[in-house]
């Protein structure tokens, strides 16, 4: 099985499971960078994050499921240039939702959102590539085994 490749398709414990991980790695990461770098406390900023990560947990698993089938409709491979495109796309839906939010919460307006928001994707970008693209590599890696688990189990050498 190749990460490029379809794989088979996720359970919606295991969408579930993508998407706290990738929510909870995001929070410790960005909470304090936000209280160090705005000024505020880190109790305010990180309600803010648990917010915008709520959004953006409900969008990561409604997004990969539409781009999981998207790829087995249409059978592309997930290349570096896929992964960028889906990168962007996920993080252009999520600018639409938590700009109004980040607005709001931190009484600034929407042009200042909207470039706080562009300061967090310049960090998002990345971290969304490459924690995708590790789950992918370790998801691999776990079905395989999983397949030569089953082997040995149905047919143990003597």
């Amino acid at each position: 099985m190749n990460p490029n490749h379809a794989a088979p398709e996720k359970s919606l414990k295991e969408r579930v499971l993508h998407a706290l991980a990738f929510e909870g790695l995001a929070i410790a990461l960005s909470a304090p960078a936000l209280a160090w770098l705005l000024g505020k406390s880190l109790l305010h900023t990180g309600a803010l994050t648990l917010a915008v990560s709520t959004l953006a947990m409900l969008w990561n698993m409604a997004y990969t499921a539409a781009f999981d089938r998207a790829q087995q409709r249409w059978g592309f491979e997930r290349t570096p240039k896929v992964r960028v495109i889906h990168a962007l796309l996920f993080e252009l839906g999520l600018i639409v939702a938590t700009v109004p939010l980040a607005a709001w919460w931190l009484s600034i307006g929407l042009v200042q959102a909207f470039v706080l928001d562009i300061g967090l994707l310049l960090f998002f970008l990345p971290y969304t590539l490459g924690f995708n693209w590790a789950y992918d590599v370790l998801r691999e890696r776990w079905l395989r085994q999983d397949v030569t688990a089953s082997l040995e189990t149905a047919h143990p050498t003597r």
